[in-house]
């Protein structure tokens, strides 16, 4: 709360997203492992995702996502304070990715550093995002999901390598007095777990301390989805809650997007419709840290998501890590 009594909120006020231009229906898969277009969207829901060019890195998709966010709120990188992303496929073990975006976006002041929570990467930026500016420290951030997962793949295991793709979102939030009520704009509220026990689900079996290598994804699916549907569900409950709200004052559901059964059983789970559900996994795959702000974007673009919706973005990662956030856009 400040001296007014007021409660400062961090708002959104642009949103925009970067996909690379190659486009990998199913069919591709087909030429190359025991598998089929009908066997990824049964089990998935996927039926095509992006691949990033050759020489083309996460920061590069970050920049592009980033520049239409700036676009879209009629700002430029000098309007910025701050700028998060939220990545598992930095362009370098060192710098941040966000510092290169930063320099692509011509800023040279403010201050800029990567979240690393895997999927649930976006949700945990935006909480580091919110505390800046109810903090004061910061008054616009520029949260970013960028994700180049087709590198770390194994092309010859099945289970995993028709799942993800890449791409980038981004938002730019802005401290605005609030009422400290749940009618107000902004995020309203956030709910961030983990538990290391489960770190051998959904890992990359490369790193620089271990093996001075990249490696490639590794992941029990079974298990994962069944931690994934009970976790999120309760998370996005919390969260709820935390800002005052129930799942009946719930617009759009903005899931992670990494299995559309997943995303539908969590909805089913909340007690929610899925025609309140923004759904892109079928045009993305799983993007990762990338898949919310993407779905948000989208949806936005789309004319679904509109000022003044309640939103619940949820997500699930390795880790594990997990998260929701509750806002009004």
């Amino acid at each position: 709360m400040n001296a007014q009594g007021h409660t400062r909120r961090a708002v959104a006020i642009g949103v925009g997203h970067y996909l690379p231009e190659r486009v990998v229906e199913n069919a591709e898969f087909e030429k190359t492992i025991d598998t089929s277009d009908e066997w990824i969207r049964s089990r998935s829901g996927i039926e095509r995702r992006h691949f990033a060019a050759e020489g083309q890195t996460t920061s590069d998709l970050g920049i592009k996502a980033a520049e239409a966010a700036l676009a879209d709120a009629g700002l430029t990188g000098a309007d910025i304070d701050a700028l998060i992303v939220a990545t598992s496929t930095a362009d370098l073990t060192f710098p941040s990715v966000a510092t290169m975006i930063q320099h692509g976006l011509g800023m040279t002041h403010g201050f800029a550093f990567d979240v690393q929570a895997v999927c649930a990467g976006f949700i945990y930026a935006l909480s580091s995002a919110n505390a800046y500016i109810q903090c004061g420290q910061a008054k616009r951030v520029l949260v970013i999901g960028a994700e180049t997962f087709s590198r770390i793949m194994d092309w010859n295991d099945r289970t995993t390598s028709v799942l993800f793709g890449d791409g980038a979102g981004a938002l730019i939030l802005e401290a605005q007095d609030g009422a400290g009520e749940s009618g107000d704009r902004g995020i309203l509220s956030v709910d961030l777990n983990s538990d290391g026990q489960f770190r051998d689900l959904l890992y990359v079996d490369g790193g620089v301390s271990k093996t001075q290598s990249t490696g490639v994804l590794r992941m029990e699916g079974r298990e994962v989805f069944r931690h994934a549907v009970e976790k999120l569900a309760k998370t996005a409950e919390t969260a709820l809650e935390r800002a005052g709200l129930g799942a009946d004052d719930v617009d759009w559901i903005v899931p992670h997007q990494a299995n559309l059964r997943i995303i539908s059983r969590t909805a089913q789970k909340m007690g929610v419709g899925m025609d309140r559900v923004i759904v892109t996994v079928q045009d993305h795959g799983n993007t990762s840290a990338a898949s919310i702000p993407l779905a948000l974007s989208v949806g936005v673009a789309s004319g679904k998501i509109k000022r003044g919706d309640v939103l619940v973005a949820e997500a699930i990662g390795g880790g594990l890590a997990w998260g929701a956030a509750v806002l009004r856009w």
